[in-house]
């Protein structure tokens, strides 16, 4: 392991939302940060203020020569691992009769099969550090909302992935992290005729996340508002 004292996080999707806000907090706390976003101009400028302490890569997480950059970058040490990175599809959410299955494939490949993969080449530096892997869920997961049957089953999926890894790999803390609403260019595409101002912005459940890191509270899912209300 490099032997440098200084934590290490790989954080996807994180030009905006939860994963820029996740990102801007890891490194106000002097943490190391590999970030990366399909938008490389939208990456450079929205971590340009902390570009001493994060390192932003542009690609697409479901390129397997993308995913082994952003490990090699961590430059032998990696204690967090936040899969964060999504895709919604379709916009409006289709119901399931009309879903086209093309789109599909590439909703479970970005949020399933990209999130396991880089998973798996984080995983030696990650035992070595004993560190934490948290992906990034929802509540379409677990309940029925009409038109959500693309992504909603793809986070289910996601879901129970952890639930085994948890168990293959009892030597890391692994969470599944509902960051709940939030005000955020994904969420407004989910509901395009609707006024989300009122959602909580992403920074809100950046403390929720930051707490399963700090803590070590076993593995399992978590949600960011009944960890705000039961710190209140």
């Amino acid at each position: 392991m490099n032997q440098t004292d200084e934590r290490t996080a790989i954080v996807t999707g994180a030009s905006r939302g939860l994963g820029l806000a996740t990102a801007q907090a890891l490194a106000d706390a002097g943490w190391k940060v590999i970030v990366d976003a399909r938008g490389g101009e939208d990456l450079e400028i929205a971590t340009d203020a902390f570009r001493d302490r994060i390192s932003a890569i542009a690609g697409d997480v479901t390129d397997p020569a993308h995913r082994r950059h952003l490990v090699a970058t961590a430059g032998g040490r990696l204690d967090l691992l936040v899969n964060n990175a999504s895709m919604l599809g379709p916009s409006p959410q289709p119901r399931l009769d009309t879903y086209p299955l093309d789109v599909l494939r590439q909703v479970y490949e970005v949020n399933v099969v990209a999130p396991l993969a880089l998973t798996q080449l984080a995983l030696p530096l990650l035992r070595e550090s004993s560190g934490v892997v948290i992906n990034v869920t929802s509540d379409a997961a677990t309940e029925a909302y009409e038109g959500w049957g693309g992504y909603g089953s793809s986070k289910a999926a996601l879901n129970q992935a952890t639930n085994i890894l948890s168990a293959e790999e009892p030597g890391l803390s692994v969470y599944h992290f509902d960051p709940g609403d939030m005000n955020t260019r994904m969420h407004q595409e989910a509901f395009p005729d609707e006024d989300i101002s009122d959602r909580p912005s992403p920074e809100a459940s950046v403390p929720a996340l930051l707490a399963l890191v700090a803590g070590g509270p076993p593995s399992g899912l978590y949600r960011a508002r009944d960890m705000l209300l039961s710190a209140s």
